[in-house]
């Protein structure tokens, strides 16, 4: 019984195939939130340093897809399409990417962000959980998967304060 109780808990502990990245935003949790979820901002901060993307479908909600190839500044694309599993405005968005629905075993991983308030502030952290350790450690290795997001949510962060920026100029204008 009781190494039944042990390997049930080490298939809880996905620790081995995680990724979690965090990084406190300072713009409100609706920008933020826009900027994740609408087509035409996200378009210009997704994915790492000199990486561009053309947006092929958006469709937000539970069970919608949304497809995008990124474009590499070594000048490789990098078709990415996901299935939305769990949408929870303002706080939580998790998607499943390269399956079909959470819990898919052909995924390439699950993904999770959330948008905490913090001081006036919003901490955006992203969670990711591969099928495998060695997928996890693939990703790291060879991609940067850890630079690459940390690199994506400096540019998220890049963008919310640039557009909040305008916003208030031109409340200045006004």
């Amino acid at each position: 019984m009781q190494k039944k109780k042990t390997d049930a808990a080490n298939a809880a502990d996905t620790s081995d195939r995680e990724i979690i990245i965090t990084r406190l935003i300072d713009a409100p949790r609706e920008l933020v939130w826009d900027a994740m979820t609408k087509p035409e901002h996200i378009v210009h901060w997704w994915g790492p340093n000199g990486f561009t993307n053309t947006l092929e479908k958006m469709d937000f909600r539970v069970g919608g897809e949304w497809h995008h190839i990124m474009h590499g500044p070594d000048g490789r694309d990098y078709p990415n399409r996901s299935i939305y599993t769990v949408i929870d405005k303002p706080q939580r968005i998790e998607f499943c990417v390269g399956g079909t629905h959470k819990g898919d075993p052909n995924a390439v991983f699950e993904s999770t962000w959330t948008f905490d308030l913090v001081d006036g502030k919003t901490q955006v952290t992203i969670h990711m959980i591969f099928p495998t350790a060695a997928a996890r450690n693939k990703v790291v290795e060879e991609f940067g998967a850890i630079q690459g997001g940390n690199q994506t949510l400096a540019r998220l962060a890049d963008y919310v304060n640039k557009s909040e920026s305008q916003d208030h100029k031109g409340e200045d204008h006004a």
